[in-house]
């Protein structure tokens, strides 16, 4: 596995790629790499001869009094990792490659509506600075595919928009959660968490199970069963910035007319803050 650090050797890279005939599939991250990102390696690898992954902590989408300085930066672990996981080439460039004529004027990609609410919210210019990116390094690999996880629900409906919208031609794969054998989301931040805490945070999966199974119960009175989630998440320490109920595919508010559901929760565990979601159709067996 070869890793660069230049557009121009990315570039070469891919067009001696291509040049073989080989097709393209791209994995974007922000480092700290878990077995989540290794399982979007993994699945690449099934559909493409040729995986480019990246790692670029971005600032863009990081506010202020954000974790952007503490966020953990790995690159040597990380290389081991993509390396047995059979990644072809890794693009780790600098902020300053990225964004060489500084960020007060880079052009913004905005994505309306399915950016609205949630962790855009709570979390303003956040996927602004995550669809500038993407873009950015769309346009950079030009792969074939790209695969995200499906942990951050939003950002993947974001991503699967503008894609769309700009005409794109790349198949975008969402990949199921990966998670620890207690429930949790595996995420970089769960590395913040001290031991208390890390015995605290499955509850946030439990919350979104119960909601499940109480939908999947014929329970169709959404604001209850939030506002029982939300005490039972406070009882174990936590504080909820949000917990919605969605209907999948556009986002909107849920109504109990629909089939095709999805649960969202952000929490705070200390300062950490925690994200995770349950995909709920219930026009598909349990």
């Amino acid at each position: 596995m070869n890793t660069v650090k230049t557009v121009r050797e990315l570039r070469a890279a891919v067009a001696r790629a291509r040049s073989e005939g080989k097709r393209i599939g791209f994995v974007p991250t922000m480092g700290n790499l878990h077995s989540g990102h290794i399982a979007l390696i993994t699945k690449a690898r099934q559909r493409v001869d040729f995986v480019v992954a990246s790692i670029f902590v971005n600032p863009l989408q990081f506010g202020a009094g954000e974790d952007l300085d503490k966020y953990p930066r790995t690159l040597a672990a990380d290389q081991e990792k993509l390396l047995e996981a059979g990644c072809s080439l890794l693009f780790a460039p600098t902020v300053e490659e990225m964004y060489p004529d500084g960020m007060a004027g880079q052009t913004r990609v905005s994505v309306p509506l399915l950016s609205e609410g949630l962790c855009g919210a709570s979390r303003p210019g956040h996927f602004e600075g995550v669809a500038t990116v993407v873009s950015k390094l769309f346009n950079m690999v030009q792969p074939d595919l790209a695969i995200f996880g499906q942990k951050d629900y939003q950002q993947l409906a974001v991503i699967r928009a503008l894609v769309h919208d700009l005409n794109m031609p790349i198949q975008i794969i969402g990949e199921p959660t990966v998670r620890a054998a207690d429930g949790l989301a595996l995420s970089s931040r769960n590395g913040f968490l001290n031991e208390q805490q890390r015995a605290v945070a499955p509850v946030v999966y439990r919350a979104l199970s119960s909601i499940a199974e109480s939908i999947r119960q014929g329970e169709r009175d959404f604001p209850a069963l939030i506002q029982a989630q939300r005490q039972q998440l406070e009882a174990a320490g936590l504080r909820p910035d949000y917990l919605e109920i969605r209907h999948a595919l556009t986002l909107r508010p849920a109504t109990a007319e629909d089939r095709d559901l999805v649960i969202l929760v952000a929490a705070f565990l200390g300062t950490t803050r925690l994200i995770d979601n349950l995909h709920l159709n219930l026009d598909t067996p349990a």
